[in-house]
């Protein structure tokens, strides 16, 4: 597996791809809601596996978010892969700290990376979320 960070047509519309897939489609998200501003002053990832798109992220400043994975590979460590590829540009990109909100059911995965939660329960595209957090450091490498 291996992640990009998109700047052609083709990992453009992947990364898009997946996250309709994900979101708009199996979460049922009105793209509305999905597509927003951050989009275009973002950096946007796009996770291969033999050259087939299986999952996307979106950092803009320091806030992950739009993190995707096709339901097919969950739990074979796609996740795992596309965020520390997140982390590692944060990093090389001079952050030392990285936020998101994150829908309830996903926290377990997050805190296993290293992230905390903090604030209280909170609706997004009707989904319940918590803000998390997580201090980058050179460990992370």
């Amino acid at each position: 597996m291996k992640v990009v960070i998109a700047k052609d047509q083709r990992t453009f519309v992947d990364h898009y791809l997946i996250r309709g897939k994900v979101f708009v489609v199996e979460q049922a998200i009105d793209w509305a809601l999905e597509v927003d501003d951050w989009d275009y002053d973002a950096t946007l990832f796009v996770l291969y596996d033999k050259g087939v798109a299986i999952g996307a992220a979106r950092l803009y400043k320091n806030k992950v978010g739009r993190v995707a994975v096709l339901k097919e590979h969950r739990h074979k460590n796609a996740g795992s892969l596309l965020m520390a590829a997140v982390e590692k540009y944060a990093l090389e990109k001079g952050l030392d700290c990285l936020e998101l909100g994150a829908q309830c059911y996903i926290i377990p995965f997050y805190e296993k990376l290293g992230y905390e939660a903090y604030g209280e329960v909170f609706l997004d595209a009707d989904i319940e979320h918590r803000m998390m957090m997580k201090k980058l450091t050179k460990l992370n490498d």
